[in-house]
């Protein structure tokens, strides 16, 4: 499965850099700004918005000459902004960057993608595992890109050390967890848990949810360097208009954006991709993006998720969140634009 979609990956970049994708608007007549966009992950309906801003001209239009560019499980979009090796990238979510801020790298959030916690920890109703208490001793999988501060908050908030229990790196398949080798899986809603309940009965899951011990961790930040914040502002706002007017569409039409997306990855699976952006569409339209539009930068959710991270030492130290978190970028596009 991961060979497969890695290869998907080299075909999406080759597509994408071959300008493969149609457009619709033409583009501005003025000399285009190369820039790109890395994403967390493979190409999926969870990015659509983005593959129709591209596939309908909308970054030309604000004339950006925009490629975006696959992630993968050995990919950190943070350390790949911070360095320069690309100019956007939309990354694990509020933990992640908190955890590259207190690494001293210099990357900057313009926006959230997903306003409320997007993953949930996975196990067997029947089994051992009750409570987080449960944990200690169990082998647990979960991604090193951000769900593992998460998890290590939540368990650390119960007075468990990460030690106590296995904490692995989670595959690409669930099969470990559905065969009975793994005892909690790290799972996104529009993703490995529609996997799961696939392959095993809904009512014989039970789940571990963040909001469920008090907290929100916002999830798929979008990210540029402190560079490209402070010398190219309006490329960036540009960047986020353009943006915006692919995720609206994507919602409108979402069979249209499903197709776009499909375009550069014709093997993933239809249905899935159908449900993953119904998925998407909820969890980027909740909280304050109900009143304050796509991509809001919740302040008070930042420090919350903040002040909990640095008190259950995920984070080594206080940040400073309005260096971290700009949501002035956002706040140029009128909401009247932004409201989903």
């Amino acid at each position: 499965m991961l060979s497969r979609r890695h290869a998907l990956a080299a075909f999406t970049a080759v597509a994408l850099t071959a300008g493969s994708l149609p457009t619709s608007l033409p583009a501005a007549a003025q000399t285009l700004t190369k820039a790109s966009l890395r994403l967390k992950w493979l190409p999926q309906a969870q990015f659509a918005g983005f593959y129709v801003a591209l596939a309908k001209g909308y970054y030309k239009a604000e004339g950006i000459d925009l490629a975006i560019n696959p992630g993968g499980p050995n990919l950190l979009t943070e350390n790949l902004v911070a360095t320069g090796a690309d100019t956007f990238g939309l990354s694990g979510g509020t933990d992640s960057v908190f955890a590259a801020r207190d690494k001293g790298l210099p990357i900057v959030c313009i926006g959230v993608s997903h306003q409320i916690t997007p993953f949930i920890f996975v196990t067997r109703k029947d089994g051992p595992v009750k409570t987080l208490q449960d944990f200690k001793g169990k082998t647990v999988t979960t991604w090193f890109t951000g769900a593992n501060h998460v998890l290590n908050g939540m368990l650390a908030k119960e007075g468990i050390k990460a030690d106590e229990l296995k904490i692995q790196p989670q595959q690409v398949s669930v099969t470990p967890f559905v065969d009975g080798n793994v005892d909690v899986i790290t799972a996104t809603y529009y993703n490995e848990f529609y996997t799961i309940q696939s392959r095993m009965p809904k009512d014989s899951l039970k789940t571990f949810v963040a909001e469920d011990y008090g907290i929100t961790f916002p999830r798929d930040t979008l990210i540029v360097a402190e560079t490209t914040a402070k010398e190219k502002p309006d490329l960036v706002k540009a960047f986020l208009r353009a943006s915006i007017k692919g995720w609206k569409d994507a919602f409108a039409d979402p069979k249209g954006a499903v197709d776009a997306v499909m375009a550069v990855a014709p093997t993933l699976d239809r249905p899935q991709q159908e449900f993953m952006l119904t998925e998407v569409k909820r969890l980027m339209t909740a909280g304050k993006a109900a009143q304050s539009g796509l991509f809001w930068i919740d302040p008070d959710a930042v420090k919350t998720a903040h002040d909990f991270f640095l008190k259950y030492g995920v984070i080594s130290k206080s940040l400073d969140l309005a260096v971290a978190y700009d949501a002035s970028f956002i706040g140029s596009v009128p909401v009247t634009e932004r409201l989903p």
